[in-house]
């Protein structure tokens, strides 16, 4: 299983994750059988409110959960139209919510949870 993490900046486990998926300018992934951690950049950044492309930000990376602050509603529906499930973090840090979601303590996001706009109104 790989999750992936929106970040600001890259230092691996202890890097602290971002508040909103579409505006995090990296993704942190990690390989739950390996533990290998690896870095994507944002592919969608530089998008329109409401326009997020969460495959495209992605940019084609195979991974099966995610882990944020915060998402847009169009965002969470394409997500987990596509198979993905999104969880909200309750601890800072990917290591803190690696091992809060083993033991089963991370919840997934309802659309009821997610963000009504860049400037407020979000969950996070």
């Amino acid at each position: 299983m790989k999750i992936c993490f929106p970040v600001m900046d890259d230092n691996g486990l202890e890097s602290k994750v971002h508040n909103h998926f579409g505006s995090a300018p990296l993704f942190v992934i990690v390989d739950m059988a390996t533990r290998e951690v690896s870095r994507v950049v944002n592919s969608d950044l530089h998008h329109s409110h409401g326009a997020c492309s969460p495959l495209k930000a992605l940019n084609g990376q195979a991974v099966d959960v995610i882990v944020v602050g915060g998402v847009g509603g169009g965002a969470l529906s394409k997500l987990n139209q596509a198979g993905y499930r999104v969880y909200k973090t309750q601890g800072s840090t990917v290591a803190e919510n690696l091992e809060l979601f083993e033991a089963g303590r991370l919840r997934e996001f309802t659309l009821l949870q997610t963000c009504g706009g860049h400037g407020g109104g979000c969950s996070h």
